[in-house]
């Protein structure tokens, strides 16, 4: 198939707010697929590329982007091998290799296949082809079950990695994709509470549970063979060989762990987020490392015990399982309750131990691989700045048409201007985003193709885990999962907290 029907088909996608018009705009192009075709398209579609990250910069991209072809002539399979001599660059000379591999594709292809390839590449590709409708598409277009594509794709640990099977072997080819040892699921993720009375109003008597700013990890044991997985599905054990050590002298002969791996101090409290990530991506010096940084886990959930999976069992039954198998002291802390006095006093010696808060997991509940619902839900206590909008970028899917993506400052008191402490787009309503995409652009002073500039004096609430160093940004700081809480209409630019206060805030934050 011609990739310019994939980019025509992304166009359409991106340009319909509707669920279903997306689902079966999807769903048509994948009828029309090869089997060889489907994860490739997929991945594309879904902003990915099968090849997964290929180590090009976008001054690169844009420096091999010159003239391009008028008529389409690109197949899928050929951006595809494209991509593969791409990721296989390496050694002396690979800067300007890359350069011709690049500047070969773009000029075959038209601007608009051009346009895509370059914000593909460069992971920039917003179009409103989210997960959970993409699998809608596969199912509407193989004649699968939602719910069959749904629970094969969250086993096969990603969307693309089904496609291929589903449109060559039909549901038969999704048996292959079933809990096993060694082949990593996406982890369960949480909605949020705001106090402990809604998480109790929303759970019964939920188990609590410390919530750590860790990195999370799956382990896979069989035997004296461990693997340990990241979030993103990495193999990380190599990193972390005191925790492979620990999980081979659990009594279990096949288990699949979930929990949380962080650096604590001398005292016991953990360390800053990305002090724990110092240990990650580590391949020379580990045992140096390892005496500077040593890592404790700490267990909270099992999917697999010798041969049985767990996936479909209730929390409770799972945690029974885990506390009979592991030593007390690496599993989380633990408290089953309905008392709101009692789970205030939990989530209080959580916050005074230095974690980010609690999560409460009904106890009901089975393990949803991949999912994010309301059935684990955290607690947390928010740190907060009020901070100068900057510029922003115009929304995708549903937001299209609005000013979305936030570019966020600090005011600079000793130097002057704003210093930049990162993005966000999460915690607007439709309302707030009508509001202030027309007040931005009362306000705007420059713009490119993707962002709006603007006078830096609308002044915004945003709520955040942790303020991290950052090369990224001249500041050198950033907010870590920022989110926006409110608009200060009541708030100058000259009311806004300062980068100094900012500062101030990372020492105590690293030292709490």
């Amino acid at each position: 198939m011609l990739f310019a029907n994939v980019v025509e088909t992304s166009r359409q996608v991106r340009e319909t707010t509707k669920r279903l018009e997306k689902t079966e705009l999807i769903a048509s192009l994948l009828r029309q697929l090869a089997p060889d075709e489907a994860e490739i398209a997929v991945s594309f579609l879904s902003g990915l590329t099968r090849q997964g990250k290929l180590g090009v910069g976008y001054a690169t991209v844009s420096g091999a982007n010159g003239v391009h072809s008028e008529l389409p002539s690109l197949t899928i399979l050929e951006v595809d091998k494209k991509l593969d001599e791409l990721a296989g660059v390496s050694g002396a000379g690979s800067e300007r290799r890359r350069r011709e591999i690049l500047s070969d594709m773009l000029a075959r292809a038209t601007g608009e296949e051009a346009d895509f390839l370059v914000r593909l590449i460069v992971g920039e590709l917003r179009q409103g082809a989210l997960e959970g409708i993409m699998l809608d598409a596969i199912a509407k277009a193989s004649g699968i079950s939602q719910d069959r594509v749904r629970r094969a794709a969250m086993m096969a640990g990603s969307v693309p990695a089904i496609a291929e099977a589903v449109f060559e072997g039909g549901e038969n080819g999704l048996l292959q994709f079933d809990l096993r040892l060694f082949r990593p699921v996406q982890p369960m993720l949480a909605g949020t509470a705001d106090d402990v009375s809604e998480a109790l109003d929303d759970l019964g008597e939920p188990a609590l549970e410390y919530k750590f700013d860790g990195a999370r990890i799956q382990v896979h044991k069989s035997g004296d063979q461990v693997s340990i997985y990241s979030r993103q599905l990495n193999e990380v054990g190599d990193a972390i060989p005191e925790v492979v050590a620990a999980v081979r002298s659990l009594p279990a002969h096949d288990l699949i762990l979930d929990g949380e791996v962080l650096s604590l101090d001398t005292t016991g409290r953990p360390q800053p987020f990305q002090v724990t990530m110092r240990r990650f991506g580590r391949k020379l010096d580990v045992e140096r490392i390892k005496a500077e940084l040593p890592m404790t886990p700490f267990w909270f959930d099992l999917l697999y015990l010798d041969g049985s999976p767990l996936l479909d069992e209730p929390q409770s039954t799972r945690f029974a399982e885990l506390r009979g198998l592991s030593p007390e002291e690496l599993v989380v802390p633990h408290l089953v309750t309905a008392n709101a006095d009692a789970a205030e006093d939990f989530l209080h010696a959580a916050l005074a131990r230095g974690h980010e808060g609690i999560m409460a997991k009904g106890r009901n509940s089975p393990y949803a691989a991949g999912a994010r619902g309301q059935s684990w839900l955290k607690i947390k206590r928010a740190n907060t700045l009020d901070l100068v909008i900057l510029a922003a970028e115009w929304g995708n899917g549903r937001r299209q048409g609005f000013l979305s993506n936030l570019h966020l400052g600090a005011r600079d008191s000793e130097n002057g201007g704003f210093a930049m402490l990162g993005k966000t787009f999460k915690g607007l309503t439709d309302e707030m985003l009508r509001w202030q995409t027309a007040e931005l652009l009362k306000l705007e002073i420059a713009r490119d193709r993707y962002t709006v500039y603007v006078e830096p004096k609308i002044v915004v609430e945003i709520a955040f885990n942790e303020i991290q160093v950052s090369p990224r940004y001249k500041s050198g700081l950033a907010l870590r999962f920022a989110r926006v809480k409110r608009y200060r209409t009541d708030k100058s630019a000259a009311d806004s907290d300062t980068f100094q206060t900012v500062q101030k805030m990372a020492g105590a934050i690293a030292g709490a």
